[in-house]
């Protein structure tokens, strides 16, 4: 490397040379920096375009996978040139082939799995051509460790892209592939050393509060039943009494509405058990058109010549009510019942389809509430006004006039 004297000495001599280096020295760090400036745009376009919408483990993946490819097609070089005698652009253009192959191959998969949630064929084929690359670039290995170096590569880069697939898969079908059967998870609930659900440790303990209690209720209430000895009756009373102490102190069972639900829903399960005997569900592969399920109706007649009620003929062929837990079923009657009696003190009869709308019940429910509801004495003494002072029959949907003409006597009606 020339020194600053000989450099200097140089100009001095040679004054029109040194002046047009300098400008083509400029002009080459002009060009220079336009370069690079065209190369960080190009960069950064293809960052925002393919990188900035991805998250870091797709971005690693690809990193990861494309060095294993590379090492994986750095053996396939030596394979092509040692092995098959491949030599100059030859070599250059056929030693990759099956890199570039495994390569299409994952794009088509990668496409299969956004338009059919599945990789398909093209799947199986990566792993099959990295398995060939694998195996033919360790044929060319000087020793054992080269070998199963040659053998790792392509296997972790078809490793990487399939993990890459599957949370690809998950991202577009909210689920993955298999679920386990035996998972840390659920082993630690099958101990009971978890929960299945995402309730808190108070949670947990008020519900197990509130069970205690409703299973020493029924234990009471069975033996009181049956007739046993004053002594048992005395202990499960006994036990009862300290359960209820115990769910009033650490639940606020008192003064909390959503645990005196629980524990009201508990106890109707537990006393209503036998029932199940007798329910008659419908046949699940039963046609749509044929799922009826007859509901026991109290066939009553206002007063006599007065038509039948509507609510009891459409009972008695209504569609079975939604299944429903037994704590949502108790809100939705004390719902209806709270209703209920308002209009009966306003000095309205509502309808079952007034009842349905206004508190969002199946139809057929508020139907069912209302005729037994209907034949209290508020609520049919106003029914029997209606009737004698307006000739109005009530239908359980739509007052309807009496066919028969109203007249009028010395001031009274017949």
């Amino acid at each position: 490397m020339p020194t600053f004297e000989q450099i200097t000495a140089f100009a001095s001599e040679h004054p029109a040379i040194t002046a047009a280096l300098s400008v083509l020295a400029v002009a080459l760090l002009v060009l220079a920096a336009l370069a690079i400036r065209s190369f960080y745009g190009a960069a950064s376009r293809l960052f925002q375009r393919f990188a900035a919408t991805r998250p870091p483990e797709d971005i690693l993946t690809i990193i990861a996978a494309s060095i294993a490819t590379g090492v994986s097609a750095q053996g396939m070089w030596r394979f092509s040139g040692d092995v098959l005698g491949f030599d100059g652009p030859l070599r250059l253009l056929l030693f990759a082939f099956i890199e570039v192959a495994v390569i299409t191959s994952a794009v088509r998969a990668r496409r299969n799995m956004r338009e059919n949630y599945s990789a398909g064929i093209d799947g199986l084929a990566v792993w099959a051509l990295t398995g060939l690359s694998a195996v033919l670039s360790s044929m060319d290995a000087r020793s054992l460790a080269e070998a199963i170096f040659r053998l790792a590569a392509p296997l972790v880069a078809a490793w990487l892209w399939e993990r890459g697939m599957a949370i690809e898969r998950t991202r577009l079908t909210g689920r993955g592939r298999i679920n386990w059967r035996l998972t840390p998870e659920r082993v630690f609930v099958r101990l009971g050393l978890a929960e299945a659900g995402e309730r808190t440790a108070s949670e947990v303990d008020a519900h197990r509060k509130l069970t205690r209690v409703a299973l020493a209720a029924k234990r009471a209430r069975a033996l009181r039943e049956s007739g046993a000895s004053g002594r048992k009756m005395r202990i499960a009373l006994a036990k009862l009494d300290k359960e209820m102490d115990r769910a009033v102190e650490f639940t606020g069972l008192a003064i909390d509405p959503s645990r005196q639900e629980a524990l009201l829903a508990q106890i109707a399960a537990l006393y209503n058990t036998t029932n199940l005997l007798d329910l008659h569900p419908p046949v699940p592969w039963t046609p749509e058109d044929q799922l009826v399920a007859p509901m026991p109706g109290v066939r009553h007649a206002l007063l006599p010549g007065a038509p039948a009620d509507d609510d009891d003929e459409k009972r008695e062929f209504a569609t079975a009510m939604p299944v429903v837990d037994t704590a949502q079923r108790a809100s939705m009657i004390r719902s209806a019942r709270d209703y209920w009696d308002e209009q009966i003190e306003r000095k309205h009869v509502p309808k079952a389809d007034e009842m349905a709308q206004e508190l969002g019940l199946p139809v057929d429910f508020a139907r069912e509430l209302r005729a037994l509801w209907k034949l209290e004495p508020k609520a049919h003494a106003l029914i029997q006004a209606a009737f004698r002072d307006h000739g109005i029959v009530d239908t359980g949907a739509f007052p309807a006039i009496a066919a028969e003409p109203l007249l009028t006597v010395n001031g009274s009606r017949s």
